[in-house]
């Protein structure tokens, strides 16, 4: 299924030429994108954390707000500028907008001749969104999920639906956290079109040199439209060049660092390190990691009949690999240990992905090392396996 429009971007075939708002002209995008139909969709500051929520006003969105984030730990900050987006990171992805945590699959209710069947009533009732900000890592989520869940022999319908009708606007990150490994994965902090899922926007905010302004990348005809429509005139080439700064900038700023050199072979060769047993004396088994992980798409089905067996329905719902009963057949548990459990998500997120879908099921965005309440750090772990390796490759080849 062709999910969104043709797009260029940066690492495009077709290379259109950039644009340049000022906040007037955001807050033009968003009305326009509301006058379109669309719910839109970017972050806001809730309860002490960055959220992604629906806005209708650019002043919705976490202006003067930046965050710390550190294994275990997270804060916001209040930033001593206007930057809309100069936090990393948000709380979550776009996962729950796309492929909701909870969503009816069917409902049937008795009739006079027998039963009835109703098709799923979905979280949203058909409405379309547009979100606004999607970090470069959020936009490679996307992209895997583009491929996990609809390039199936049975596709997942009700995610290919929000995707067809979607509009992105991407941002340029500025600000990585102390969490951030993108571009150890390659897949950030600029969006680009190749490994992420295409834009039809995407954003670099620069508040330097000059007014509080964004260059404009645009990804496909539906962006070039809207913003012909809102009459967004030719990025200066100074502006272009500013917005490269950045980018370039914030690579060099990533808090963390992941190894991917002969990684899957690692893991794979790995299925009896000591580290697992390590990580199983602190992990708490609750699931926080594959709750934020932009792309983990584990579920549960749930079925629920009323008091009078009237009515029944089936619920799909995210469900998590660190969960014991997630692997019952049976019989029993097949991976009743938490050392299994976590040994089974880091092998499958960083190498039996890669075989399964052609790609790594990491983005480096660095939630799960964030929201652990027992700060277990991913980066580290694979980290200490591959020191394990090293030592026991040294021991034999003295031996």
């Amino acid at each position: 299924m062709d999910l969104v429009g043709t797009t260029a971007g940066r690492s495009g075939a077709e290379t259109r030429p950039d644009r340049v708002l000022d906040v007037a002209g955001l807050q033009a995008l968003v009305d326009r994108l509301l006058a379109q139909g669309y719910v839109v969709i970017g972050p806001t500051v809730q309860s002490g954390a960055i959220v992604n929520a629906p806005i209708t006003r650019v002043d919705e969105l976490p202006r003067g707000w930046g965050d710390v984030q550190e294994a275990g730990s997270y804060r916001l900050r209040q930033r001593d500028d206007d930057s809309f987006f100069g936090f990393a990171a948000a709380a979550q992805s776009a996962k729950p907008v796309f492929f909701p945590a909870e969503e009816v699959l069917w409902r049937g209710h008795r009739t006079e001749a027998g039963f009835a069947i109703d098709s799923g009533t979905g979280a949203d009732g058909g409405v379309p969104y547009a979100l606004l900000g999607v970090r470069s890592c959020d936009l490679s989520a996307i992209g895997i999920h583009d491929v996990v869940l609809t390039g199936r022999v049975h596709g997942d319908v009700a995610y290919a639906t929000r995707r067809a009708a979607a509009f992105v606007v991407a941002v340029t990150c500025s600000d990585p956290s102390g969490t951030c490994f993108c571009a150890s994965m390659g897949t950030g902090p600029r969006p680009t079109s190749g490994r992420g899922a295409p834009y039809d926007l995407a954003l670099t905010e620069l508040l330097d040199d000059g007014p509080h302004r964004f260059v404009v990348e645009v990804g496909g005809e539906r962006g070039a439209e809207l913003l012909d429509l809102i009459g967004a005139p030719p990025a200066p080439e100074d502006d272009v060049l500013a917005g490269d700064r950045v980018a370039e900038q914030a690579a060099g700023r990533m808090g963390r660092h992941l190894d991917t050199e002969g990684l899957t072979e690692l893991l794979y060769a790995a299925a009896d390190s000591a580290v697992w047993d390590d990580v199983a004396g602190r992990c708490l088994a609750c699931g926080n990691c594959t709750a934020v992980c932009p792309t983990c798409f584990c579920t549960d089905v749930e079925d629920v009949t009323d008091l009078t067996g009237s009515l029944v329905g089936r619920t799909r719902v995210w469900d998590s690999c660190f969960d014991a009963g997630y692997s019952w057949i049976h019989g029993g548990t097949v991976r009743a240990s938490t050392s299994s459990r976590y040994r089974q998500w880091a092998t499958h997120k960083l190498g039996a992905w890669v075989d399964q879908f052609g790609m790594s099921g990491c983005v480096g965005c660095g939630r799960c090392v964030t929201w652990c309440p027992a700060a277990i750090d991913i980066t580290e772990e694979v980290a200490a396996v591959r020191s394990e390796a090293e030592r026991t490759d040294r021991s034999e080849g003295q031996s």
